[in-house]
């Protein structure tokens, strides 16, 4: 066989080689991409199967089911205990004592953040209705729940509820001062809604004395005690208290349109 001869028959059988490489690749990807489209349309089949789930959101089923849960992982644990060891039996024990507990000690109240911010008032409400036993819940938590109770009741104009609520909370104890000072501006404003102003006057003082969470929660309490004075007649502190409200430099609108409503009133008081 002649050098020539070798060689054609080696870049024959090379390109023969490459060919079947190429086929084999071309072959491997076009599995590959028939494995990616399945896996998608089974992505997409899990997704809508699972949809039904990501509504019910587990979490709430959790927290909305905590005492059945308890009772089934008691009877589980007894099952285990007298089927298998008490050695593992503990395990569902203690979960479902755990569940017990958190029922009457924290209640929905973990779930009521969402409902908050979504702005599902009414769902909210729901679950504050959920809690049978307010005076089980953790002290803090408790005084959280009074005070929702207060804003809504307060939303309903239900105000003798709204002030029965807030007292509850002052009673049970808030856990930080700027809120017992919002407590007594809210019972400072639903006394003035009733016409009672010396109640209405002493507790926005005490609002303003303990300390208020933000600036425009203070200037309305400086508004409101301004407004209290020029009722009475008492055109001096009327000044002063108005003064601190417009030193507090509220951003808020409402506060600067009400800001300005008064001023037309400070302006025509003399001296």
């Amino acid at each position: 066989m002649t050098e020539n001869t070798c060689t054609y028959h080696y870049f024959i059988k090379r390109k023969a080689n490459l060919v079947q490489t190429t086929c084999l690749t071309v072959f491997c990807h076009a599995n590959f991409l028939s494995l990616l489209t399945r896996l998608f349309f089974l992505q997409s089949k899990l997704r809508y199967i699972c949809r039904p789930i990501d509504i019910m959101n587990f979490r709430h089923f959790i927290v909305s089911y905590r005492l059945p849960i308890a009772v089934a992982l008691l009877a589980l644990g007894f099952l285990v205990g007298f089927k298998v060891t008490w050695w593992i039996a503990w395990i569902p024990f203690l979960v479902a004592i755990i569940m017990v507990v958190a029922h009457f000690m924290i209640g929905p109240m973990t779930l009521l953040q969402s409902y908050m911010e979504s702005g599902d008032m009414e769902g909210a409400q729901k679950l504050l209705k959920q809690v049978k036993y307010p005076n089980l819940l953790y002290k803090p938590v408790r005084s959280s729940f009074y005070m929702l109770q207060s804003n809504f009741a307060t939303m309903g104009d239900d105000l003798d509820l709204a002030e029965a609520q807030l007292r509850k909370g002052l009673e049970t104890g808030l856990p930080e001062k700027e809120y017992e000072g919002t407590a007594y501006l809210q019972l400072g404003a639903i006394a003035m809604r009733k016409g009672n102003t010396k109640e209405a006057f002493d507790n926005l003082k005490k609002s303003v004395a303990i300390g208020l969470p933000d600036k425009d929660n203070e200037a309305t309490a400086y508004m409101q005690l301004s407004s209290i004075c020029i009722q009475r007649r008492d055109f001096r502190n009327a000044k002063v208290y108005f003064n601190k409200a417009k030193n507090c430099k509220s951003k808020n609108p409402q506060v600067v349109e009400q800001m300005k409503e008064l001023a037309t009133y400070i302006a025509r008081i003399p001296g």
